[in-house]
């Protein structure tokens, strides 16, 4: 997978003077355009949009500063329809206006081109099934908060806070599907996974597709494709530690890509700092296989 991820991203770096057909570019990966961006900014720590952005005003600083071109030219160039979106888009890379730029040879900041490649560490050990799982419903609260990697969640952990106890036993109550008891889902609003990315945030129980909990909120799951992940270690840095694995190591190394649905985690216990038994669930597909083709 590997291999050609890095083909995309040599097709990608070829179109940064045009429009840039990011399905296309997905193909040749061979994974869907969804399970691409959030496969690339697991394992680039950014957004694919913000490399992009970067690396074409990376190319475009060098024909500022060249000078050879007007500036309203090189806005054109790189997709910009005027010099005021070009200024804006320059400035929030390189801190300076293209104007500026030219005028004073400043210093500019350049993206280099991303390639990937696998480190063999040997320190993570990962415990995984996989399983086919029909539709189902989560019953709890929701909240947004922005994604964490390294430490408490404030947010989340003031939204588990703020469930009173009848919510929480009536929602024991209503659990009657795997994973059972109460369990958290993570529904991301962006193909980002960049800390401080905003997701939909749930506690609850999976249930029956038809249940029903006025007063509650629900969050209906297609049938699909499930990987399951056991981890046991402390917490949060293990959970951290695993959802980082799991994209940056388990996904390129088998020949499975995420599809959209909600990522659900199951903690036992949940305090900071003990030994913690998790199980991360993963929605997933089979990848399609190119061989042949």
């Amino acid at each position: 997978m590997l291999e050609r991820l890095n083909q995309a991203l040599d097709h990608l770096e070829t179109r940064l003077d045009q429009d840039i057909d990011m399905a296309e570019v997905a193909r040749i990966a061979a994974v869907s355009e969804y399970h691409f961006r959030r496969l690339f900014s697991a394992l680039a720590g950014m957004p694919l949009p913000l490399y992009v952005r970067r690396r074409r005003m990376t190319l475009a600083g060098a024909d500022v500063l060249a000078g050879k071109l007007t500036l309203l030219d090189i806005a054109v160039r790189y997709g910009y329809g005027s010099g005021e979106a070009f200024a804006r888009a320059f400035r929030s890379v390189h801190g300076i206006g293209p104007g500026e730029a030219r005028r004073t040879g400043a210093v500019l900041t350049a993206q280099p081109r991303m390639s990937f490649r696998v480190i063999v560490e040997g320190s993570t050990s990962m415990r995984y099934r996989i399983l086919e799982k029909e539709r189902f419903r989560i019953i709890g609260r929701k909240a947004t908060v922005p994604l964490v990697h390294d430490g408490i969640n404030t947010a989340a952990s003031a939204h588990i806070e703020s469930l009173d106890e009848p919510s929480i036993t009536r929602m024991k109550g209503l659990a009657g599907s795997d994973p059972a008891g109460i369990l958290s889902a993570a529904v991301h609003l962006t193909d980002s996974r960049e800390e401080g990315a905003e997701v939909d945030y749930w506690v609850g129980v999976a249930t029956d597709p038809d249940t029903q909990a006025e007063g509650l909120d629900a969050l209906d799951v297609p049938a699909g494709t499930w990987a399951v992940f056991d981890n046991r270690g402390p917490y949060p840095s293990a959970l951290q530690e695993l959802w980082r694995d799991v994209f940056t190591q388990w996904f390129p190394s088998n020949p499975y890509t995420s599809r959209p649905g909600p990522e659900l985690l199951r903690t036992r216990p949940v305090e900071p700092g003990t030994a913690t038994d998790s199980q991360l669930w993963i929605p997933v597909e089979r990848e399609i296989s190119t061989t042949g083709s």
